[in-house]
């Protein structure tokens, strides 16, 4: 079982379907369904059991550490964040809400329950945080692409957050 939050978004979406296209192993699904959520992203999934959906936000404590206690995954994906450039620089509040304090907050809850796990699940368990290039800044046409190794330097709260 693995957890993935933003998993109604574009990219989390795709994820989910294709994760459960080539493995069996069931996934929960938690998503805010703001803007960026669609559930009918997720519409091939309908009546699917492998497929858990819950409505909800990484930054509700409570609700992660029952999804995690309730179905114990191996693994916790993150897609969920606010991401559109022009919606940051108009309402930046929200961007610091979920992508600063809802991903420290989804992040204790991980830990809080990783700390239970026994050493052998301790070892093997995975935490995987996605991101957006634009922490890199901008690139002109002609530069090489962004390396892990690139200095940050974001260009709006959206890449800053």
């Amino acid at each position: 079982m693995i957890l993935v939050t933003g998993g109604a978004g574009f990219i989390g979406a795709n994820f989910v379907l294709d994760w459960l296209a080539q493995v069996d192993e069931p996934v929960v699904n938690l998503d805010k369904l703001t803007y960026a959520g669609n559930r009918e992203n997720l519409a091939s999934l309908a009546g699917d059991a492998r497929h858990i959906f819950v409505q909800g936000d990484i930054g509700d404590a409570a609700l992660t550490e029952h999804l995690l206690a309730e179905h114990r995954p191996r693994a916790v994906i993150n897609f969920a964040a606010e991401s559109h450039v022009d919606r940051s620089i108009h309402g930046p509040g929200e961007f610091i809400h979920t992508n600063v304090v809802g991903t420290f907050r989804l992040l204790e809850a991980v830990r809080g329950y990783w700390s239970t796990l026994p050493d052998a699940e301790k070892q093997a368990f995975r935490f995987l945080h996605v991101s957006t290039d634009e922490v890199y800044g901008s690139l002109a046409p002609t530069d090489p692409a962004f390396a892990e190794t690139n200095r940050y330097e974001p260009n709006s709260p959206y890449s800053a957050s």
